[in-house]
């Protein structure tokens, strides 16, 4: 009972914000329509039920006339039965799409936002395959709370429509047991009752364990895909490296948890078919043996026979609700599940910046970014970088330098505001444009022309100045190459990346470039000959680079170290020692 007052609650978090949002009133009237509609389908259950009776008794007693008419009757509840199926299902369908944009949107906003992305990785929380979650989940969680929700109203509905019907039929039809009657007020809705309750109860004995397998099978199919989807990526390297043997047993070994689950959701799913489908047959029979002896004994018609097996139907059929959509219940538990993970960890990240013991990034009406007091951990709690009264003045050529995994990359992930873990503050120009270059630059696929320009729109700039730049950097083949889609992150040489990845900070022109070993793929005269251009064509860019090549001390004028301080990496200017004071200046 628990779990389930927990799992309602949840369901409810996760989707009564769209039914007040900006789509409110479009959201309501088609689900008040789907309901509307799912409650006249009822009834006309109820009027085909009372049509049973007067149908079959027209045949007992061979009257044509009535045979007839009943025939017509017939064919207009039946229209109108499939009309409002149509329309249900179209309206039903209209309300899911709308819904999911809406929660799409929703989702892909928060996990954007302020790098929560980013930060959800870091902490290496539970939401595996945030793809999955908002392309998969989102649409099975609204199709299956839909169905659930509609049929369990029309469950509700059902019942109490067709237990006054199955009481007075209960009347006409005296529970007779060899050939003596006995008195019971509505012993066919007891039966039902006693009918459903025990096949719920069993029912959920047998499936309960599909819930967590469900679960579990998502996630071995969401670590398969994306596997598959590493090994396209990173083909080139694979294929050198001859991993080709390697990467099918790690392949095939992640596929065989996907199989061995497989293997146990047939097993209790198995067991749970024999079991519902015995269920369903049994029910179908059930209600012809208890008015059977009623009927033999000529106390009621065949009209009322089988309006009593509809009706017992109906009563059973809603009381066993939980049995026939046990399955769907399982899947739909288990993708709350892990909606519900998705949410946590996107909150948990969002609230991650927030917290006392973080990073404090500001912006300050001056002209240099200042580290005050600034105490960088790795995510487990342990430190990794301090620095103190540090600045990087405007306009100013710095090369950072360290021993691998001194921080330095972490470093400039904090300056862009995107590293959480740590205190102190760091003030940046209120309205400076800060940009940061990585070893691997990003490019979506599309255009290249997009994708150098990247983050701003396509036609942020001219179809010549991306020329121009391209040729600056030393790429003039892929000039004539601006309109043309591709996966450009594979398609291009590391080095070829690089040069692309200068040639967007050309086209930005920041105030503050980050080059964190940028151009470490490149010969040291091609990385000479980028490091021309950026002095010739951004003359007021502050740069700061991560680099070990000493042909890069040419190129700026002021050096700085991260050196080992006690348990962590201290800031110091090159050639500092350990126990110095750092004033920041050079």
């Amino acid at each position: 009972m628990n779990n389930l007052r927990s799992t309602v609650a949840t369901v409810w978090r996760i989707a009564i914000p769209y039914f007040r949002s900006e789509d409110k009133v479009a959201g309501r009237i088609l689900l008040a329509a789907v309901i509307a509609i799912e409650l006249a389908r009822v009834a006309i259950d109820v009027m085909v039920n009372q049509w049973q009776n007067r149908f079959y008794n027209a045949l007992q007693e061979y009257n044509w006339e009535s045979f007839i008419w009943e025939i017509g009757v017939f064919v207009v509840l039946a229209t109108s039965f499939i009309v409002l199926s149509i329309y249900q299902l179209y309206l039903n369908q209209w309300l899911q799409i709308r819904w999911r944009q809406w929660m799409t949107e929703t989702y892909l906003r928060r996990w954007l936002s302020g790098a929560n992305h980013y930060r959800m990785q870091l902490k290496g929380d539970a939401a595996d395959n945030p793809d999955q979650r908002i392309a998969e989940d989102v649409k099975q969680f609204i199709e299956q709370t839909l169905a659930i929700t509609v049929g369990l109203l029309s469950s509700v509905v059902t019942l109490a429509s067709f237990v006054v019907i199955l009481w007075g039929l209960s009347e006409a039809a005296p529970l007779t047991l060899f050939g003596i009657e006995y008195p019971v007020p509505g012993y066919l809705v007891w039966a039902a009752l006693l009918y459903a309750t025990l096949g719920t109860v069993l029912t959920h004995w047998i499936g309960s364990p599909l819930v967590n397998l469900n679960f579990e099978q998502q996630r071995f199919e969401a670590d398969f895909r994306f596997s598959l989807v590493r090994v396209r990526e990173n083909s080139e390297q694979i294929a050198v490296l001859r991993g080709e043997g390697a990467e099918q047993s790690l392949l095939l070994n992640r596929f065989g948890s996907v199989v061995g689950n497989w293997y146990q959701i047939m097993s209790r799913t198995k067991r749970l078919t024999a079991f519902t489908s015995s269920y369903s047959q049994a029910a179908v029979i059930f209600p012809y043996l208890l008015v059977a002896p009623a009927y033999f004994s000529k106390k009621v018609q065949l009209g009322s026979l089988m309006q009593t097996a509809s009706a017992f139907s109906s009563v059973q059929g809603a009381l066993s609700f939980f049995v026939t959509a046990y399955r769907t219940l399982a899947d739909w538990r288990s993708t709350v599940a892990r909606l519900d993970g998705f949410d946590m960890s996107i909150d948990s990240a969002t609230s991650l910046s927030a917290e006392p013991q973080t990073i404090d990034v500001v912006s300050h009406a001056g002209d240099s970014i200042d580290l005050a007091q600034l105490l960088l951990k790795l995510p487990n709690g342990l430190p990794l970088v301090a620095a103190d009264g540090f600045s990087i003045g405007n306009n100013e050529r710095t090369l950072l330098t360290g021993p691998s995994g001194a921080g330095k990359s972490t470093l400039f992930r904090a300056i862009a505001g995107v590293w959480p873990f740590g205190s102190g503050a760091i003030s940046v120009p209120s309205r400076a444009k800060l940009m940061m270059l990585p070893q691997r630059p990003y490019f979506p696929i599309g255009a290249l022309k997009a994708a150098i320009v990247y983050p701003a729109a396509a036609d942020a700039f001219s179809v010549e100045q991306v020329r121009e730049a391209l040729v600056a950097v030393g790429l003039p083949q892929l000039a004539d190459r601006l309109d043309e889609d591709s996966h450009w992150n594979r398609m291009l040489s590391l080095g070829e990346q690089q040069r692309l990845g200068i040639a967007r900070a050309l086209l930005h022109a920041p105030q503050y470039l980050f080059l964190d070993e940028a151009t470490a793929s490149l010969d040291e005269p091609s990385e000479a000959r980028l490091y021309r251009v950026i002095a010739e064509r951004l003359p007021q860019t502050t740069v700061v680079s991560i680099g070990h090549r000493s042909t890069l001390h040419e190129f700026h004028d002021r050096k700085v170290e991260l050196i080992r301080d006690g348990d962590r990496f201290a800031l110091r200017p090159a050639g500092q020692a350990a126990d110095a004071t750092a004033d920041g200046s050079s």
